[in-house]
């Protein structure tokens, strides 16, 4: 529905991993907006899962439940092509929290002017409490709208954080989030999905910066299909990487990949934790 990618549309930098693909955001990222005389801390969630199938989707859907409950205002983003049921779990969430709720209907550069207003008049009848905002995410069309709207609703509190930080997370997230991004890119399936990006060294030096990185799977057959026909695969994953993390970090960047196989890490709590998880 664009979540991620109004997050960093919002702040005017790359937080979030994008991709077509559903469940890409796993964690909590705070980002941050500064003003003369305002701070604004955005939450990018995980996005709701129905039915979790294993450890790692209930953990997901926890950090939401946090979110939910350390907010001080919920911004819903939906679309057409993604209609929620009042009988939707994230919608009865919504409700229980019980906070200043935004409706954001995004992508209304691929609807009629019809098909919007039938949008929010749904919406408008599922969450009578929601102020509704249109935008678009693809053209940046209603970025400044949003920003005022949310400032109205911000309660009176000193900075929680300094000025000169844009995020809570430290750059060995942002070069594990990176990696992962393109593992997204490239494979199909089930791949993605059981792939975890543990970046075990990060080594940043005057003109260049020289990360290891080591990418899990669940099975043999999958780490086969990761690197592919005599490394291939996994050699296009690592040339577009060193391009994006050259490109965040301003700086030349040398990258390692080592695929290792780790089974059913996804249901396992002690390796969650260690790739960091962890619910405390």
């Amino acid at each position: 529905m664009g979540k991620s990618s109004l997050i960093n549309l919002l702040l005017g930098e790359k937080l979030s991993i994008v991709n077509s693909k559903s469940q890409t955001t796993r964690h909590n990222i705070k980002g941050f907006i500064h003003g003369d005389d305002h701070q604004l801390i955005l939450v990018d969630t995980p996005g709701f899962i129905d039915e979790p199938a294993y450890q790692l989707q209930l953990n997901m859907n926890s950090y939401i439940e946090l979110a939910l409950e350390e907010a001080d205002i919920i911004v819903m983003v939906v679309d057409k092509y993604n209609m929620l049921s009042a009988e939707h779990p994230l919608i009865k969430e919504i409700l229980r929290a019980k906070k200043p709720l935004f409706v954001v209907i995004n992508k209304i550069d691929q609807c009629q002017p019809e098909e919007v207003n039938k949008i929010m008049a749904y919406y408008e009848e599922l969450l009578p409490v929601a102020e509704m905002i249109c935008l678009s995410v693809e053209l940046k069309l209603g970025r400044d709208s949003l920003v005022e709207l949310l400032l109205k609703y911000l309660p009176l509190h000193p900075p929680y954080y300094d000025h000169s930080d844009w995020t809570d997370r430290n750059m060995r997230f942002f070069a594990s989030e990176i990696i992962r991004e393109k593992i997204f890119l490239n494979y199909k399936k089930e791949i993605p999905y059981s792939c975890e990006v543990v970046v075990t060294s990060f080594k940043e030096e005057e003109t260049i910066i020289r990360i290891a990185s080591e990418i899990y799977v669940e099975r043999v057959s999958q780490r086969a299909i990761l690197i592919g026909h005599k490394g291939e695969s996994i050699k296009k994953v690592g040339i577009q990487a060193r391009a994006e993390l050259e490109k965040f970090f301003g700086k030349h960047v040398f990258l390692e990949q080592f695929v290792k196989v780790e089974p059913d890490w996804r249901g396992k709590a002690d390796k969650l934790r260690s790739f960091g998880y962890a619910l405390d």
